[in-house]
């Protein structure tokens, strides 16, 4: 289930480029809340107790509570976390998207990999995980934190596709023949090649050095 948290805001009049930077400066977060047959809102948050949530949230599909001028607390989910593309630590605007108990949302859930595959630990494969969120559609209560996958027992060549996965209580919106990982085999082949070019190269050279030519050291007394 997902991790309940709170989150107080107050609603705000002022929008524009001007108005999220007067409110970054004073330590405060634009944000916007819209959903469930409501007009968007714009709201101002205060950054710190944001960035102390998401921390507490981590990288999961997390609900929470919305109080907005002290009214009362409405379930809201995370849609996108905008980040300064120059400090991608730091947060400059966040969008919620207001729920409610008897309606079906869509969202993206994070896939978590468990295990360590069998043809990584026994033939040194490298694990490829490829697809990193599913989409599902699923009622607020029942929305997962992440998905785990587990890859204990995937040998070189194994695939997992999306169709093998389920989610309780959900329904996967995602494409069933999106490959979620695959175990491939060593890396090796690629290095063995450079060696071998590196060590034609390094051939070539010392044919290509010109030897050093001296006379028989009689010849050289002669001439003295």
């Amino acid at each position: 289930m997902a991790t309940k948290e709170t989150l107080e805001a107050t609603a705000r009049a002022d929008t524009g480029k001007g108005a999220a930077r007067a409110l970054r400066r004073d330590g405060k977060l634009p944000a916007v809340v819209y959903g469930h047959h409501r007009e968007a809102q714009s709201l101002t948050l205060d950054a710190k107790a944001v960035e102390r949530l998401l921390a507490a949230i981590g990288s999961g599909a997390t609900m929470i509570d919305l109080a907005v001028d002290d009214q009362e607390p409405v379930k809201a989910l995370i849609r996108e976390v905008q980040r300064d593309p120059l400090r991608p630590t730091s947060v400059i605007h966040l969008d919620l998207y207001e729920v409610q108990a008897g309606e079906k949302i869509t969202v993206d859930v994070p896939i978590h990999i468990i295990g360590i595959p069998s043809g990584v630990r026994n033939f040194a494969g490298v694990l490829d995980h490829l697809l990193h969120k599913l989409e599902i559609e699923v009622l607020p209560a029942d929305l997962p934190d992440h998905i785990d996958v587990d890859v204990t027992e995937l040998e070189i060549g194994s695939v997992i596709f999306v169709r093998e996965l389920s989610v309780p209580n959900a329904e996967i919106l995602s494409d069933g023949d999106r490959v979620v990982c695959t175990v491939v085999p060593p890396r090796v082949e690629e290095v063995a090649v450079v060696a071998e070019v590196e060590g034609v190269v390094g051939d070539e050279a010392a044919a290509a050095e010109p030897e050093l030519i001296r006379k028989p050291k009689a010849e050289e007394e002669d001439e003295d």
